[in-house]
């Protein structure tokens, strides 16, 4: 399970997350930002969410870090803002309204069987062949997918066919505690 957050400590990590960003588009480097606090300073994935109006505007994670959780959680929210292969990056103009959601994550569960996925509770990493792809344990509840869809979904996620789970994929789950 991912680690339970207080509210300040979320709280920090979404002002982090949106001056890095700001500061970013507008100077073109990083702020130097510290958090004391212990929860922050742990060695854990993250992925950080941008939405403008409701829509995805970029998503960009890792699932490990030899960094503190405040730096990676800043180093992804300029890579979603900026490095998002599906999206321009973002310009000043785009810094008046966007939202931020974030993904701490806990580690990578391999699994033997796909019974083993909850819908609600779980992320999927796929990989198969060189392919790989990942989707938020969010994901499928925004969709309201089912189990079978939230597989197939991760599949062409990672430029397979959908039903490529079924047979010689590595499946991975993990939780989030999701900061928003």
């Amino acid at each position: 399970m991912a680690q339970n957050l207080t509210r300040n400590e979320q709280n920090k990590l979404l002002t982090l997350a949106r001056e890095a960003i700001i500061w970013y588009v507008r100077e073109g480097t990083i702020p130097n930002r510290d958090a004391p606090e212990p929860n922050l300073q742990g060695h854990q994935g993250c992925f950080v969410s941008i939405k403008m109006n409701g829509a995805l505007r970029g998503c960009i994670g890792s699932f490990i870090s030899d960094k503190p959780l405040y730096k990676l959680v800043q180093e992804m929210a300029i890579s979603a803002a900026t490095r998002d292969p599906r999206f321009y990056p973002m310009k000043p103009a785009d810094l008046t309204d966007f939202a931020l959601e974030i993904s701490v994550l806990s580690p990578l569960d391999k699994i033997s069987s796909p019974d083993e996925i909850k819908v609600g509770t779980h992320g999927i990493y796929i990989e198969k062949n060189s392919c790989r792809g990942v989707l938020l344990p969010q994901v499928a509840v925004e969709h309201g997918w089912d189990r079978d869809t939230f597989l197939s979904q991760t599949c062409l996620k990672a430029g397979l066919r959908p039903d490529d789970w079924k047979e010689g994929a590595d499946l991975y789950i993990f939780s989030a505690q999701i900061v928003a």
